[in-house]
C-alpha cells in the first residue's frame, strides 16, 4: 500500500479529529483521554493543540488519513531537552506496511531539531506496540504501575526513551 507522511496542519482538524476519536474508542486501554471527552473538545481547541504540537500523519494515496503521531517538547527550565511522542495510532489495514515505522520517523526527525532524548508511554500489555517502539530505537526504563484506570481495571504503562545524541562519555 502505498502511503506518504507529512506534517498535519490547522485545515486538516477534521481529519485528525475523527482517527483520533477512533484510537480512543477502539482501543481506551491505550491512552489517558476517554473518548467522550475527546469529542466534546471544540474544533478551535484541537487546531490550537496542533499548532502547539507537531502533529504528522499517514497519508493513503487516495488522501485518507491512517495514522497520527504527536510530538511536543517539555517545556520546564531544566526539561527542554526533552521531548514526548504522543497519540500514536495506524488504522489496523495499515499496520506492517512500514507507515508507523515512517510516521514515527517523521517525528523523531523533527524532535532532532530541538530535543536530544525523546519518550513515550504504553501499555505494558501492548505486545505489537513495544516491538515497533524497540524497533525505532526506543528502550524501556522503567514501568508505572496503575497509571490508567479504564473500564474497571489498571493498566501498567512502560516508560520507554529514545536517545538522539551521545551521552558525555560516550564518544565510541
Amino acid at each position: 500500500m502505498t502511503f506518504s507522511i507529512r506534517r498535519l496542519i490547522r485545515d486538516d482538524v477534521h481529519a485528525y479529529r475523527a482517527i483520533r476519536l477512533e484510537a480512543l474508542t477502539d482501543h481506551p486501554e491505550s491512552y489517558g483521554t476517554s473518548p467522550q471527552s475527546f469529542a466534546t473538545r471544540p474544533l478551535a481547541a484541537l487546531q490550537t493543540m496542533m499548532d502547539r504540537m507537531a502533529v504528522f500523519g499517514v497519508v493513503t494515496e487516495s488522501g485518507e488519513l491512517a495514522g497520527i503521531v504527536a510530538y511536543a517538547r517539555d517545556d520546564g527550565e531544566r526539561e527542554t531537552h526533552r521531548g514526548w511522542l504522543l497519540q500514536v495510532y495506524v488504522k489496523p489495514d495499515m499496520r506492517g506496511t512500514g507507515a508507523a515505522v515512517a510516521l514515527l520517523e517523521a517525528a523523531v526527525d523533527h524532535a532532532r531539531a530541538e530535543v536530544i532524548q525523546l519518550h513515550l508511554m504504553v501499555g505494558a500489555h501492548n505486545a505489537p506496540a513495544i516491538r515497533l517502539y524497540e524497533k525505532a530505537g526506543f528502550k524501556t526504563y522503567g514501568t508505572d504501575p496503575r497509571c490508567l484506570y479504564v473500564n474497571g481495571r489498571y493498566i501498567d504503562e512502560h516508560m520507554m526513551v529514545r536517545f538522539l545524541d551521545k551521552a558525555p562519555g560516550d564518544q565510541k
